[in-house]
């Protein structure tokens, strides 16, 4: 039978804002049955795989990249999250944008919605900032990579996302000259944006 104090502290764990992991309980010696339970008891949520929250927990708003990032330990947000993250543009995607190495599992999740793109090589693992959301770390894009994303992927963002994007960051002295030609031969783009940098700085 289990006890009072191995709920009472489940519930404590979950109440954190980046919830409780399964794996944290099994470690804490607390069965996995006393989550099974306050699950069933609408106590608990399942938001991701082995990842429990109290139902009402408070959300910020990189709430959905904290989640995402939690179940997703590898990935790194991208593109049109990146871009909200950064408080760059005026996009505000239904999905979080994760990229994930090309030759790993597809996560599934059920909470939040994933957008996902497979990078690889120096395009996956260069550019990349630690952020502490919600006691979580987040793995997220910088500035200049990202713009040098979104033009790589500006067909399936939009090339006037890119361009938005591009403008405003220039505008807000966002990054220099030097670090977007970098990320730009990274991902293959000089060509690309060479046109729109001259108009803009021209």
């Amino acid at each position: 039978m289990h006890t009072a104090t191995d709920r009472d502290r489940t519930l404590r764990l979950a109440r954190r804002h980046q919830g409780v992991r399964s794996r944290e309980l099994a470690e804490r010696g607390i069965h996995r049955q006393v989550l099974s339970r306050l699950v069933a008891a609408g106590e608990l949520e399942r938001v991701a795989r082995g990842l429990y929250r109290i139902p009402e927990s408070p959300f910020t708003e990189n709430h959905g990249l904290a989640v995402a990032s939690a179940a997703v330990s590898n990935g790194v947000i991208c593109l049109l999250s990146a871009l909200r993250f950064h408080r760059i543009g005026t996009q505000l995607p239904s999905q979080v944008w994760i990229a994930i190495d090309r030759r790993a599992r597809r996560p599934a999740l059920k909470y939040p919605p994933l957008r996902v793109v497979r990078f690889t090589g120096a395009a996956l693992s260069e550019g990349v900032g630690s952020h502490r959301l919600e006691g979580q770390t987040v793995r997220v894009y910088g500035v200049a990579k990202t713009l040098a994303d979104c033009f790589k992927y500006r067909h399936k963002i939009g090339l006037d996302v890119a361009l938005e994007a591009l403008r405003e960051a220039w505008r807000g002295r966002r990054f220099t000259m030097d670090e977007l030609d970098r990320f730009a031969g990274i991902c293959r783009v000089r060509r690309v944006i060479r046109p729109y940098l001259e108009a803009l700085t021209g």
